[in-house]
């Protein structure tokens, strides 16, 4: 095929976004479109220790990854689930896992049932009902075992961490392979045509000239075309997600690689926890209206595993979305099209959905209004459906140790937050809206985790007796305990499947 007279597509910025957009694009298309990627060595990405959630498994269905393969390239380790420390009070602790709760039920959902036992005090704590959270309390993990679909073993679900440095390099390489051509060079120049104002080239330092028809930002904070050339506008959610700034920095391994994420409420803002197999990644997200960087910095450095392995890099944001995350012939993906802190591992998800719902509504040479639209409005549910479940996590505290954590307590929420805190308070009950993400047990592990207690429990858990409801439970409990038990630690687990090969070392 003569490529020459192919359309083109230009991504401008590599990074996570722009390499999971461009290995996705390769995949699909197939070498029908020119695919261009424009980055410079100049420009740093933001990369940091990443962390995930299970949806990743479709995207690399998508491109046919080896997973073994990806783990060693990626320093990669497992994550069944989120620890988070001290957020509703003090010396809390709870786990918000992946995949499923308790047993299904044909009345009623079994937390129902668990809560009834719970408000009664004769039920165990949440995470000893799913095989995810117990096996995360003993440092356990192995891929589900779908050979054995009556047992919980089948039931693990889990996601990753890894360095997003190696992720990126991992997925230029496989877009490479499949016929994306990297243009090295800053972007110093949007040219735009008069009339539509369609984005048509973007001139580099060097004075090339990179022509194209459909583009797609993926520059990060800098938004260089969605916002930059277009001047799209930007919705702002900081009165809810006060957090503006984060520090990030690697440490080195000296404790058991845990088969999550740890998230720690701070003074004024959480820490996080991300290990891999070659160190921990760590940050600070706080809010500068209540702490400065320096104490951030300390406050980071002070609750670190082992010594740091580079300097403390400071991350400023401003939480919230692009008012069109598609504008004229231009999509903005990642960091270009909206921020929500990585509380909840959101963020690889939603370049994820970028991408998916761009193949959905993948354009022809027009541009057609009703398909930007539908494009938009589906980019809009996926970032507010995240944003009401992080916005949960600070409204649902009874901490007030702080100005920061009284601020979050009793700040107003979206009405759409509110209905579902009101709903569960009732009598537990909970909802999934069409396809968001976080399903009800995502809901249910988080409100109880935050100590938002239900009145009572649905009314139809009373046709079974307190005695049957109890040896339900208890059977639960012990089939999880066993299976837990013959479960390999995640790191001999790792150790035999996906070990990253030793740096080699050149001297000097």
């Amino acid at each position: 095929m003569d490529t020459s007279l192919s359309p083109s597509i230009v991504i401008v910025g590599g990074g996570t976004s722009g390499w999971m957009t461009a290995a996705a694009l390769a995949k699909v298309l197939q070498g029908r479109y020119r695919i261009s990627l424009v980055e410079s060595d100049e420009i740093s990405t933001i990369g940091v220790g990443e962390a995930t959630i299970p949806m990743i498994s479709l995207f690399n269905r998508l491109l046919d990854l080896d997973e073994d393969e990806f783990m060693r390239q990626t320093q990669g380790s497992f994550k069944l689930g989120i620890e988070f420390v001290n957020w509703a009070r003090l010396g809390d602790r709870y786990i918000h896992g992946f995949g499923v709760v308790g047993q299904e039920n044909a009345t009623v959902d079994f937390h129902q049932y668990w809560l009834k036992q719970y408000l009664a005090g004769q039920a165990s704590e949440l995470e000893q009902y799913s095989i995810n959270t117990a096996a995360c309390l003993q440092n356990k993990f192995m891929r589900p075992r779908l050979d054995m679909p009556n047992s919980p073993l089948s039931q693990i679900a889990y996601a990753f961490h890894f360095d997003a440095s190696l992720y990126a390099k991992f997925l230029r390489g496989y877009s490479e392979a499949r016929g994306v051509q990297r243009i090295e060079g800053r972007v110093t120049e949007v040219q735009t045509r008069e009339g539509d104002g369609h984005v048509t080239a973007l001139v580099l330092q060097s004075g090339q000239r990179v022509e194209g028809e459909f583009f797609i930002d993926c520059s990060g904070f800098r938004a260089l075309l969605i916002e930059g050339a277009l001047n799209t506008g930007y919705e702002d959610w900081s009165h809810w997600l006060p957090c503006d700034r984060a520090v990030a920095v690697p440490c080195a391994s000296v404790a058991e690689l845990t088969p999550y994420t740890r998230s720690t409420a701070r003074q004024a803002g959480w820490q996080w926890r991300i290990p891999l197999q070659h160190r921990i990644g760590n940050g600070h997200v706080f809010c500068s209206k209540y702490i400065s960087e320096d104490e951030a910095t300390a406050v980071l450095l002070g609750n670190l595993d082992g010594a740091p392995l580079a300097d403390p890099r400071p991350i400023r944001f401003v939480t919230g979305k692009r008012k069109q995350a598609w504008n004229r012939n231009v999509v903005s993906i990642g960091l270009a099209c909206g921020f929500i802190e990585p509380l909840e591992s959101t963020s690889i998800h939603l370049v994820q959905m970028g991408i998916a719902h761009l193949l959905t509504m993948f354009p022809s040479a027009g541009f057609e209004a009703a398909d930007r639209e539908h494009y938009n409005r589906a980019m809009d549910q996926e970032y507010t459906w995240v944003r009401d479940f992080i916005i949960l996590h600070y409204k649902a505290t009874e901490r007030t140790d702080s100005p920061f954590w009284n601020y979050c307590r009793t700040m107003e929420i979206p009405a759409s937050l509110q209905h579902r805190i009101d709903l569960f308070r009732s009598h537990g009950r909970l909802y999934r809206e069409g396809t968001e993400l976080f399903m009800k047990l995502s809901w249910l592990q988080v409100l109880h985790g935050q100590r938002v207690r239900p009145l009572s429990y649905h009314p139809l858990v009373d046709l079974r007796s307190p005695a049957e409801v109890q040896e339900y439970l208890d059977e639960i409990e012990g089939v999880i305990r066993a299976c837990v038990d013959v479960m390999p630690s995640h790191a001999r687990f790792i150790a035999e499947h996906c070990a990253a090969r030793p740096a080699v070392r050149v001297a000097a």
